[in-house]
């Protein structure tokens, strides 16, 4: 296994990954800059940028990290094995004083085009609802007929009634699946900067124990962990997945 800081690595792959996740990769970006006060993340130098193999193929991870004052961390990975599997992943995970949901995004495809596509605003409230504010913004949005909605998994009860999960079979589908992400993110951002942080230790700690069941919740995704089993071992793939991809403050 070959690892590397980001300073010293490749031009990004996003130039070599599927169309729509490049797309995506760039709309999120633009949207956090136009309406977020974005500051530089700090990434575990050995995971900012990884190169591992995975059955003969070369597999390469890239993460880009920010964070505001009503974000801790804004996440993106982009992901590519060899030139079959591109993937994107965007998590935003709120401070803990701010009773905001998750903004979370993937993307999987290859030659065969893109097989998932997923977005969400998924509620940490202890009732499981998102705030009515947010279901009114929401509610607006335009629909839009996709043909193959696709089943969430078991482990999907943290997801909300506004979650988006296809399988976009055209160029048209394509394009509504980013206009409903650019749309989720939209809302988010500046519902976020106009939310006052919560003032009392028990509001904050019951919206940190609802980030840890969603991350808790995500752990929980056996295909990400079995990619990462097989490319980098058990105990590495254990500390991407509880300090990379889903960690959370312990209450």
């Amino acid at each position: 296994m070959n690892k590397s800081t980001l300073e010293s690595a490749p031009k990004s792959i996003r130039e070599q990954q599927h169309p729509l996740i490049h797309r995506l990769a760039n709309c999120i970006e633009a949207t956090w800059q136009q309406h977020l006060q974005l500051s530089p993340y700090q990434v575990p130098e050995d995971l900012g940028y990884v190169e591992g193999s995975l059955e003969g193929e070369r597999l390469v991870i890239e993460n880009h990290c920010y964070q505001t004052p009503q974000f801790r961390k804004l996440h993106l990975e982009l992901a590519r094995v060899g030139n079959g599997l591109d993937i994107l992943h965007c998590v935003m995970f709120p401070n803990a004083e701010y009773p905001l949901p998750i903004f979370g995004a993937d993307l999987v495809g290859g030659r065969g085009g893109i097989s998932a596509a997923i977005a969400d605003l998924s509620p940490v409230s202890g009732d499981r609802s998102l705030p009515s504010t947010y279901q009114q913004h929401l509610s607006q949005l335009e629909s839009y007929p996709f043909s193959q909605p696709r089943d969430l998994p078991p482990w999907g009860t943290i997801f909300s009634n506004f979650c988006l999960f296809i399988r976009p079979t055209s160029p048209e589908e394509e394009d509504a699946f980013i206009q409903r992400v650019q749309g989720f993110l939209t809302i988010h951002c500046q519902l976020a900067s106009a939310t006052h942080p919560l003032t009392t230790s028990e509001a904050v700690n019951q919206n940190l124990l609802g980030q840890q069941h969603y991350c808790q919740q995500q752990q929980q995704n056996d295909k990400t962990r079995r990619v990462l089993e097989k490319s980098f071992g058990m105990e590495w793939a254990e500390r991407y997945m509880t300090t990379m991809l889903f960690d959370y403050v312990a209450v």
